[in-house]
């Protein structure tokens, strides 16, 4: 696994940082801050989703998103929201997952997320998206990270637990959980 050091400095945008993972099995992956370029390879990443894995990370169906949905998920800011994408390196087109955080209004704390490609999952790439995003967001000094999850999500609940999130029934809506983590 190689990984880029990043400092409070460092200026985050479509072309840095740049990281190239390996994964358990063998695959390799490079990841990089999503770009608004990267729109009709982050649809074709959403329609490719199996329906429950579309369901996990939008909490309802999501077949086909609109072109302001594609918009909203690949021209970020980089100063509130972060979104890293990772790209199967044999075939550097084709995105296979991508981890976001968006901050709040004070920029204390985060809500986070992360999908990976179905065919991709159980090989540690939501945990190399993962520990990517809570780096950048410990940099930047964000103090809380959480994610709203389906109950249902074992494979994010396992994951979370894996990364050191605590998790607690959504006091709102108890088909959900929170995952959190203080960094």
């Amino acid at each position: 696994m190689t990984t880029q050091s990043l400092s409070a400095s460092d200026v985050i945008g479509p072309d840095t940082p740049r990281w190239s993972d390996t994964l358990r099995d063998g695959r390799q992956v490079t990841i990089r801050p999503i770009a608004a370029s990267d729109g009709a390879a982050e649809r074709e990443f959403i329609e490719g989703l199996s329906d429950q894995s579309r369901r996990f990370r939008f909490l309802g169906q999501t077949r086909r998103p609109s072109d302001a949905f594609i918009r909203q998920l690949t021209d970020i800011d980089y100063t509130h929201d972060v979104a890293f994408a990772a790209f199967d390196s044999a075939d550097e087109g084709r995105i296979v997952g991508v981890s976001r955080y968006s901050t709040a209004q004070d920029g204390s704390q985060c809500e986070c997320a992360v999908t990976v490609d179905d065919e991709w999952q159980n090989k540690g790439l939501g945990a190399v998206l993962m520990k990517h995003l809570i780096q950048v967001a410990k940099l930047r000094g964000i103090h809380r990270m959480y994610s709203v999850d389906s109950a249902e999500n074992r494979q994010m609940h396992e994951l979370a637990a894996y990364l050191g999130f605590r998790t607690v029934t959504d006091p709102d809506d108890a088909s959900q959980v929170i995952h959190e983590l203080t960094l």
